[in-house]
Formats: C-alpha cells, sequence, structure tokens
C-alpha cells in the first residue's frame, strides 16, 4: 500500500478559482482546508470536496501554512494554492512514484511551476521553469520565507518531477498590478520589521537589473509582448516595494529615512 498525501489548502474569496484546484485533487487520500472567513462561496464550494473545511483568521502565507500542515492527519504534504492545478502529468508522476514505493527515498518532490498569462501558457522568462517544492514529509519539511514568500525547506533529498503545476496567476494586467501593489506593502512591512534601511542604489538599480534579469538573461524576449510586459510590470514591483519601505521609514520616522547603507554590510537580493 501506497504512503497517504493530505492536500493543504490555505483560501480566501477564491470562488472563481477554487473549484478548478479542487477538481485536480481528487486522487489525494485528503484534502484540508483553511478559510480565512471568505465572503464569498469559496467555503462553500470546498465542503463539496472535504468535511475537514475550518475558518481561521489569516496569519500571513508563511504562519498560515505552517498551521495547516500540522492538521494534516497523513505524512504526506502537498500544498497547493487556489490558483493553481495539479495537471495529470504531475497526478501521474506523483501516483507513480508512490505506488513503486520510490518516495520512500526521499523527504520532498519540487516540480516546474507553469503560468497561463494573458491566453498563453509562459514558457520562457523568469517564470519559467519555476520550480517549486511543495510535496513533502511532514516530519521533514517546513514552510519558511519573507511575506508574501513562502517556500518549502526539508531535511532530506529531494527529487524533481517533470509534470507541472499549472499556475492561473492573474485575470488581467490590472489584477497584476493590484496583487503587485499589495505584495509590494507586506514586502515593505517585512523589510522594515527586519531592520532593514533604504538604500538609493536599491531603488535606483533594482528595477532596471531585474528587467533585464528577466527580459534578456532569462530570454523572456522568446515570449514576445507578453515577455515584455511581464518584465516591466516585474521591474515596477521592485521598484514599489523599496519606495514603500523608504515610505514606511519616513512615517515611522521623518528625519531618520534619508538614504543610507543597508543594515548588515549590503543590500538584499531583490
Amino acid at each position: 500500500m501506497r504512503d497517504k498525501i493530505t492536500a493543504c489548502l490555505t483560501v480566501g474569496n477564491e470562488e472563481p478559482n477554487i473549484e478548478r484546484c479542487l477538481e485536480s485533487l481528487k486522487w489525494v487520500d485528503e484534502i484540508v482546508v483553511i478559510d480565512s472567513f471568505s465572503t464569498d462561496r469559496t467555503a462553500e464550494i470546498c465542503r463539496r470536496y472535504t468535511d475537514r473545511v475550518y475558518k481561521h483568521e489569516f496569519l500571513g502565507y508563511v504562519k498560515q501554512k505552517e498551521l495547516i500542515k500540522g492538521m494534516a492527519s497523513n505524512p504526506w504534504i502537498l500544498f497547493v494554492d487556489a490558483d493553481e492545478q495539479v495537471s495529470p502529468e504531475l497526478r501521474d508522476d506523483i501516483l507513480r512514484e508512490f505506488e513503486s514505493g520510490a518516495n520512500r527515498h526521499y523527504s520532498g518532490y519540487e516540480f516546474p511551476r507553469r503560468v497561463f498569462y494573458l491566453g498563453r501558457w509562459v514558457t520562457h522568462g523568469e517564470w519559467w521553469p519555476d520550480i517549486k517544492l511543495r510535496l513533502f514529509l511532514k516530519d521533514k519539511g517546513s514552510c519558511v520565507g519573507r511575506e508574501p514568500h513562502d517556500r518549502v525547506a526539508v531535511n532530506g533529498k529531494v527529487r524533481r518531477l517533470k509534470g507541472c503545476l499549472n499556475h492561473f496567476t492573474y485575470d488581467n494586467i490590472s489584477d497584476q498590478v493590484a496583487t503587485l501593489n499589495r505584495f509590494s506593502n507586506i514586502s515593505a512591512a517585512s523589510m522594515h520589521s527586519e531592520g532593514r534601511r533604504f538604500s538609493l542604489l536599491d531603488i535606483l538599480f533594482r528595477p532596471p537589473f531585474r528587467f533585464f534579469k528577466a527580459y534578456v538573461i532569462k530570454r523572456g524576449f522568446l515570449t514576445g509582448r507578453r515577455g515584455f510586459v511581464i518584465a516591466v510590470i516585474s521591474a515596477f514591483g521592485v521598484f514599489l516595494k523599496y519606495a514603500k519601505l523608504w515610505e514606511t521609514l519616513l512615517e515611522k520616522d521623518p528625519g531618520g529615512a534619508g538614504p543610507s547603507r543597508p543594515a548588515g554590510g549590503g543590500p538584499a537580493q531583490a
């Protein structure tokens, strides 16, 4: 008998996405959902697929996933976001590993995440291959990272699968810009809480480098106009993050938020 898997979803107002996600998880042994008091039909839809639907205030992307991990009944955890979908190829890859017993040699599995953007799959640029470690042994892994960017860290060997996790990231460019605006607020607050100081060098050089990395180094130009738009908006997101850090410092200490060298001897990675 293969080892059992629990899919864990932390959700909030995901009515347009959640059914597609849950349909792709019918093969797992258990689905656990924590809903951050959605005001739409998210929780109602989730209850069609599992009776393990709970409500809890949103603690942040990292802490919310640590909370739900502890609620899983099975030894293996699969983190999936509401706007994601396990492709049939990835499902088959996972089941093949578990049914053969090969999973007992590993503590975790990672796989590429493929983004659907403006009507087409993105297969070049910084969004591809967006490798994610999402399947792991409960007692070997934990959720870490700086808000709003969570990731899984495991103690042990990790194997990469070929099947894709599909990501329906943004409805349109307006949705993308709104998300960047929200995430840059969270990032600026996280940097401020860590004692990060504002540096003019960050705001001058990090945005253009992000564009160059996304469009040239990662060959985003091969995606055509979409690649250019992705690179420009990504660079703008970096600009927003550091501009809002300066704004936060200005609000907290109007006389002490001028340009300075970052704490710790150098700028952190964008």
